[in-house]
């Protein structure tokens, strides 16, 4: 099994070092510089593989940190509760969530089916050594974390330790469940395509993880100290069970075979994508316009798949309701519930550059316009050409900023409602300025996703990112809305600062657009 994992992770190492080489190569500048043999030199290969090994080690640590720092440790003062109580609390539930969201094991990752379908691995030892490398990852990346931010919340030192081998345990026996559940039905789950069971669960965890705390309620040390117990037991019994298990092939041949993430063929990374997006097309019904030229097109793509670009922002927007009308009813339990809340509304408005973010549709639903039209279209010599295609760019443009105005518009009245019944505010601007300032970084984002996708255009025919700088340009968007959670400004002062620059910068990118686009704009090698 060793020797089957170091042949695996050698594997995983030179498909990285490739992809690295691949990435350089994809940047405007360099590409012309750097020659095709550069997969031969000996010394690139060398650092490439070091980066890759460097990656993997900071991926240990960086995911686990974020996530215990945002997800969990953030949120604490929030709560009027026992803040040692609610941080056990809110891991417990998230780890819930965490435990049947990734297996790991089930995930159809490329490692897996290079190795596996066509190197002919051992799936069994395959499977295995990953599986186990992956939890002692787990382990390690979480325990310094759960040691640190547990002390600061007050945990003792001992439960700190104990908290990443609880997730283990969960892990397991969620992974065990399903072995189970594989050998009675002969179906294999895969992990990226969870049920509505799955949802509905992680929905109820979510809900019970930050909701109970708003009413005082939470896991103790004590509960938690049995429930950890009755894990750890199920753990061991589930780890047993898993080594034990004999048909690793049979489950990996079907969820590779059927999986929908590997390039096999004509078949694309995106296939389930492309298949969902058909589904909701509707070509049965007689949609007409009363527009004319590029805007006829735009209108009728729109119409045909209006499911497509909108219907997670429905969802989206329910969600969003939701939350306002859970805070509204906390503020009639605690007043100090609501009297924090009213200084976030005041103070950290730059938090909500990274909701936005967040929430924002414009990369799902340019990929959706590549996948359902440009991918075709751009074959054809007429749809390159200027007047086409920043005809089209226009469209698409309203398009864009009105789908994500409806989630936008009841963040910004909602927390200007918040921030009314919170205690209100000196200045009566500050309603105004919440409002537009929220709309601000939604057109923003809107405009910024869809210049960068004419500017860089990162697709091939088969829906794979193939451009390096696409990626850098979104690390950076995201490490920088990211670092907007660590700034306090005056709401008024924040947010006019943040109309003033969504202004400009919409402005300069459509000049950008404009400008450049009809060269940028086609279909990737």
């Amino acid at each position: 099994m060793i020797e089957t994992f170091i042949t695996s992770f050698k594997l995983k190492n030179t498909y990285r070092a490739n992809s690295i080489i691949y990435s350089i190569k994809q940047f405007p500048i360099i590409r012309k510089i750097l020659p095709n043999s550069l997969y031969k030199n000996r010394g690139l290969k060398i650092f490439a593989n070091i980066i890759s090994i460097i990656i993997e080690l900071i991926s240990i640590f960086i995911g686990k940190l974020l996530y215990v720092a945002i997800m969990i440790f953030a949120v604490l003062s929030l709560y009027k509760t026992n803040k040692a109580d609610t941080f056990l609390h809110i891991f417990t539930f998230l780890t819930l969530c965490g435990g049947v969201l990734n297996t790991y094991m089930l995930n159809p990752t490329k490692d897996k089916y290079y190795a596996i379908v066509l190197m002919n691995i051992n799936a069994r030892e395959y499977g295995l050594s990953n599986y186990y490398y992956q939890l002692l990852k787990l382990v390690v990346g979480f325990l310094p974390f759960t040691i640190l931010f547990g002390n600061i919340a007050g945990l003792p030192l001992w439960l700190g330790i104990t908290l990443p081998f609880f997730v283990l345990s969960i892990k397991l026996i969620v992974m065990n469940y399903c072995l189970y559940d594989f050998k009675k039905t002969k179906k294999a789950s895969n992990e990226n395509l969870p049920s509505k069971f799955v949802w509905s669960f992680v929905g109820i965890c979510l809900l019970l993880a930050y909701g109970l705390p708003v009413i005082n309620i939470t896991i103790n040390q004590t509960i938690f100290i049995c429930v950890f117990i009755v894990a750890i037991i199920l753990g061991i019994y589930s780890f047993v069970k898993i080594h034990n298990f004999n048909d690793y092939r049979k489950m990996y041949k079907q969820i590779l075979t059927t999986s929908n993430v590997y390039v096999i063929q004509n078949n694309s990374g995106t296939q389930a994508m492309k298949n969902t997006s058909l589904n909701q097309i509707e070509l049965d019904k007689n949609y007409t316009s009363n527009k004319s030229g590029f805007a006829y097109f735009h209108d009728l793509f729109v119409k045909r798949h209006r499911k497509i670009l909108t219907k997670a922002v429905k969802k989206q927007s329910v969600i969003i309701l939701i939350i306002f009308v859970a805070v509204i009813i906390g503020f009639q339990f605690s007043a100090e519930f609501k009297s924090k809340t009213n200084n976030i509304l005041m103070q950290y408005l730059p938090y909500f550059v990274f909701i936005m973010y967040c929430i924002n549709r414009s990369s799902s639903v340019t990929q959706a316009m590549f996948m359902n039209c440009d991918h075709s279209m751009l074959t054809y010599r007429i749809y390159r050409t200027p007047k086409v295609i920043l005809g089209i760019f226009k469209e698409r443009l309203k398009t864009l900023i009105i789908i994500n105005l409806l989630p936008a518009s009841i963040i910004g009245l909602g927390l200007a409602l918040l921030l009314y019944l919170s205690g209100g505010t000196d200045n009566n601007l500050n309603y105004i300025i919440l409002i537009v300032s929220i709309i601000s970084m939604s057109v923003f984002f809107s405009v910024h996703y869809l210049v960068m996708y004419y500017l860089l255009q990162p697709y091939n025919v088969n829906t794979e990112i193939k451009s390096s700088t696409y990626r850098v340009v979104q690390a950076v968007t995201y490490f920088v809305c990211y670092y907007m959670i660590q700034i306090q400004l005056p709401t008024f002062s924040f947010g006019i600062a943040m109309i003033v620059f969504c202004i400009l910068y919409s402005l300069i990118s459509l000049i950008l657009a404009y400008k450049y686009a009809p060269k940028t704009f086609k279909l990737r090698i």
